[in-house]
């Protein structure tokens, strides 16, 4: 068992790390105050050829895997941009992975050079104010038309779609009912986000403001038939294909964010001196970190050991949400401790420690929360009675 990185990998976090020290604390607060995409940062990427890491080279990837994916994902959210700077690339990592896997060869020619290239923006439309989770109950509606499909509904939480010129939607184009299943009937599409149909309405919340999250009202957007992914009914299987590989970079990106807080409050710790000794020399401030440490390197491996998984075309899904829920969890808790630590001026913005905290409630909460991550695992790996 052997749990070195290959010289190959070593240097892509080497590469990947070098583009995110360009782009410092100052960078990134100036893009949160201001709601600023951080387009720069953006770009950067693209010119390094990073938002293809895992596509394939026939199409102007690079061809490598979920981990190698992991591993750029990781080092971008342990950086200053933390979650920002994942969030501005990351559906761009995963997003495409259904056109891959299950677009025809002509899809995959017309499409993905151009998300490769950066110069496609991509959006993913699932997400709805009344289904959430539960993705079977979807109301947004591709009806047939002559030369194909006309999409009514809503979507929410649908990041970067205010900058956004193509959608990965899912849509209803039969009943459960008629489907057989719940989640039957679903049908996937990759087109225009035509703004003569679509009005984008962004959210303003509570962090991670560099970067939109929007909801999408959608009145008769047109969508030829040569933009359905795969067979018509099929959508939500095809979308299964990509929730591991994503499940398995929100840990890694959760985990990053978390070693950064722990880094920080470690430096604070150790130059803030109160009754004439660092505060870091006392156990009180000492022990919360190290465990946070300890945590942290465990969710880094159940990382790397779901993402070894699925590019071995292993079963991975309990091991892909354990990896998302264990890095989620101990990331939220390494940057509320590191708040804790900074005192009072953990409030302050100009410590970057509660920007942190706020941004990690993203990983914690999406793609999905945390309680039906034990659900799930109760379930398919511990064998008990489902509980919803």
């Amino acid at each position: 068992m052997d749990f070195s990185l290959s010289q190959e990998q070593i240097a892509i976090g080497e590469a990947v790390g070098r583009i995110c020290a360009s782009f410092d604390d100052d960078y990134w607060r100036e893009c949160d105050a201001s709601a600023r995409f951080p387009e720069a940062f953006r770009d950067a990427l693209v010119e390094g050829g990073w938002l293809g890491i895992a596509m394939p080279e026939a199409f102007g990837g690079s061809g490598l895997g979920i981990t190698e994916a992991a591993i750029m994902m990781h080092t971008i959210a342990r950086s200053a941009g933390a979650m920002s700077a994942a969030s501005t690339v990351h559906i761009n990592i995963f997003g495409p992975h259904p056109i891959v896997v299950f677009g025809s060869e002509e899809q995959k020619r017309r499409w993905l050079p151009d998300v490769i290239a950066g110069r496609t923006t991509v959006c993913f439309g699932v997400t709805e104010p009344d289904a959430g989770l539960d993705t079977g109950s979807i109301r947004t509606v591709a009806e047939k038309s002559a030369k194909g499909y006309v999409v009514r509904g809503r979507k929410i939480w649908t990041s970067t779609a205010a900058r956004a010129d193509k959608i990965l939607l899912l849509a209803r184009t039969s009943s459960a009912d008629e489907a057989g299943a719940h989640t039957g009937g679903l049908s996937l599409f990759y087109t225009d986000l035509d703004r003569d149909y679509v009005e984008v309405r962004e959210i303003d919340k509570m962090g991670r403001a560099a970067v939109d999250s929007n909801e999408l009202l959608i009145d008769g957007l047109p969508v030829p038939r040569e933009d359905r992914i795969g067979e018509e009914g099929e959508g939500f299987r095809y979308l299964l294909d990509g929730l591991n590989p994503e499940r398995v970079l929100v840990g890694a990106e959760a985990v990053g964010i978390g070693q950064r807080a722990v880094e920080l409050a470690s430096r604070y710790a150790r130059e803030r001196i109160v009754f004439g000794r660092p505060i870091g020399q006392n156990q009180a401030i000492q022990h919360p970190l190290a465990d946070s440490w300890m945590a942290l390197e465990a969710a880094w491996l159940a990382c790397m050991r779901a993402a070894w998984a699925y590019d071995s075309g292993h079963p991975c899904g309990a091991e892909a949400n354990a990896a998302k829920y264990l890095g989620a969890e101990a990331a939220y808790k390494a940057c509320e401790r590191a708040v804790m630590t900074h005192g009072g001026m953990g409030y302050a913005r100009e410590f970057n420690v509660e920007r942190l905290w706020r941004e990690v409630h993203i990983p914690r909460i999406a793609p999905v929360s945390p309680q039906l991550i034990l659900c799930y695992i109760a379930e398919r790996v511990l064998g008990l009675p489902r509980s919803y």
